[in-house]
């Protein structure tokens, strides 16, 4: 997966297109990150000790991968980011549009 946590990336479809937050968290293996301010859910949740009252609380789920594109931080415009293996064996990220490395 390409998208990982803290990449800046643009919602490309769904409710929530055209938006742009930061990845909180990602799940390579389900191929889904969350976004921040994207895909509010509501979750009931009991009382506890930090939280004596309990009720219903909004926050962020999981959305595919596919429907988000990076945006690069050097030209600015959503880009799919390609991968390039160095000289040393390690591979960098890239971006497809400007060609400035991630």
């Amino acid at each position: 997966m390409r998208i990982k946590k803290g990449d800046k990336v643009r919602v490309i479809s769904g409710e929530y297109k055209g938006v742009e937050g930061n990845v909180l968290k990602s799940f390579p293996k389900l191929g889904k990150v969350i976004v921040e301010k994207v895909n509010f859910v509501k979750k009931h949740q009991r009382p506890t000790q930090q939280n004596p009252s309990g009720g219903v609380v909004e926050m962020e789920a999981p959305i595919n991968v596919s429907n988000v594109q990076l945006i690069c931080p050097k030209c600015g415009k959503p880009s799919k980011p390609r991968i390039k293996i160095l000289e040393d064996k390690s591979r960098v990220r890239y971006c497809a549009k400007c060609g400035d490395m991630i």
